[in-house]
């Protein structure tokens, strides 16, 4: 076959492509532009709802539409999320009713470290603000709650399972205290504890072991007091003490390499979520229905990208596993926008510009129906999933965005049709509105080229 033979069949490929991703498109527009997702979605028991970005406004918007259709039309109770436990928590609380948190503003207070962006932000606000409203008046078991499946707030899970056992148990408290202890030489610094451990110094992991099934030993006294309040306190203290024993692992493997620690956080944020559904099946008549917010790489199935070549799996994965039929997973794309993102970490968040796509991208590739803002179904699609082939570049921005090595830095290879379940393409974006601005998000600009190019 000759050079311009190849070109030929490459272009009929391509634009035979283009017709069949258009054919089986839906646009994102008007009142009832969802109800496709809700469709595939509404009888499953885990939807994972990701994000191309932790700073995009347009992803965090159409997630929670979705979270809200889901939960007030098809019976979801739980929004678990990519947050830390304790700092979560204490939405749960307000969106419950209890607590001392007056309006969700409040209720994002406990968000004290970078990336504060990433829930502390205009559209979380308004939503727990909805789900506040939602749950008002309802029974517990009638409500929805919001929960954190991250492992990043060893110190402050330390300082719940204490404050928890002063209260129920003042004995067990000071034997809890005498175990953590352990972790006083590294200056509450997780990553200088785990350097040190790594190392072949001191190591906690027996002590958080140990604290962990002592708590356990006591479930039943601690949690046979005053109905759900003292079985959901019971609950938070023990998924604080799983977390410590895990994050423990965490800083202590993530000297030995990034798959291990990656593979060690996903897999505790599948243990975390299967613990609270279990949790929440007791206490409740109805059977616990799931939705989960995380970034893309951590809610689209590992097994269908190049991280599963370096040994990495992910929530996606493992959920998929778990589930199978019962699990949807919805992913987010965009071409180009701005982005709320850092330059480097512990950095100030930026209104960022973000480039247009790379040409082998799937992003590019949808750019060029010019659709705007569309989703696909890929889920039992045949016809489809044949269109969206071969493998394609993926964008993942987190919440560092460093466009000087994009190629690099945020794009990896995924059959995407194995990835996703649904896919929401927004063609072009807008960062995610922090409730703590910076000066370089207030000033942040765009190219005079923008949306049109570099």
């Amino acid at each position: 076959m000759t050079m311009l033979e190849r070109l030929k069949e490459r272009y009929q490929h391509d634009r035979h492509a283009r017709d069949e991703i258009k054919q089986h498109a839906f646009r994102l527009e008007g009142s009832h532009a969802l109800d496709p997702v809700i469709e595939v979605a509404k009888d499953a028991r885990y939807v994972l709802i990701g994000e191309a970005s932790h700073g995009t406004d347009e992803f965090y918007h159409t997630r929670a539409q979705i979270t809200q259709r889901l939960i007030q039309e098809h019976g979801f109770n739980v929004v678990a999320v990519e947050g830390d436990w304790p700092d979560v928590y204490r939405i749960n609380c307000f969106v419950r009713g209890r607590g001392s948190d007056s309006s969700a503003e409040a209720a994002l207070g406990s968000f004290e470290r970078f990336p504060l962006w990433m829930w502390r932000n205009t559209v979380v606000r308004d939503f727990v603000s909805w789900l506040h409203a939602y749950n008002e008046g309802k029974p517990y078991e009638q409500q929805a709650g919001f929960y954190g499946l991250d492992l990043y707030s060893m110190h402050s899970s330390i300082n719940a399972v204490l404050s928890y056992l002063e209260q129920v148990d003042p004995e067990a408290a000071k034997r809890a205290k005498q175990r953590y202890s352990c972790f006083e030489y590294a200056n509450q610094d997780p990553q200088l504890y785990g350097y040190r451990a790594h190392s072949g110094r001191e190591s906690c992991e027996d002590a958080v072991v140990e604290q962990l099934l002592a708590l356990q030993q006591e479930a039943a006294t601690y949690a046979s007091r005053d109905g759900h309040i003292a079985v959901d306190n019971y609950f938070y203290a023990e998924q604080n003490a799983r977390l410590v024993r895990n994050a423990e692992e965490y800083y202590r493997t993530m000297f030995a390499g990034r798959v291990s620690s990656w593979n060690l956080r996903d897999k505790h944020m599948v243990e975390t979520l299967k613990a609270l559904v279990q949790h929440l099946d007791q206490q409740n008549s109805r059977p616990t229905k799931a939705i989960i917010w995380a970034h893309n790489s951590h809610l689209g199935d590992a097994r269908a990208t190049e991280m599963s070549d370096r040994g990495e799996l992910n929530v996606g994965q493992l959920v998929r596993e778990l589930a199978g039929n019962d699990a949807v997973s919805i992913g987010f794309s965009t071409y180009t926008g701005t982005v709320s993102a850092a330059s480097d970490w512990d950095a100030p968040v930026e209104r960022k510009w973000v480039r247009p796509a790379l040409p082998e991208s799937y992003e590019a590739q949808f750019h060029e129906l010019d659709m705007g803002a569309f989703g696909l179904i890929m889920r039992n699609n045949a016809a489809l999933s044949k269109a969206l082939q071969p493998a394609r570049l993926e964008r993942a921005i987190g919440v560092i965005y460093r466009p000087d090595t994009e190629r690099w830095s945020h794009y990896f290879y995924t059959d995407l049709p194995a990835q996703f379940d649904v896919l929401l393409h927004i063609d072009t974006t807008s960062a995610l509105e922090p409730l703590d601005r910076s000066s370089g998000w207030e000033e942040g600009e765009l190219p005079d080229t923008f949306p049109f190019g570099q």
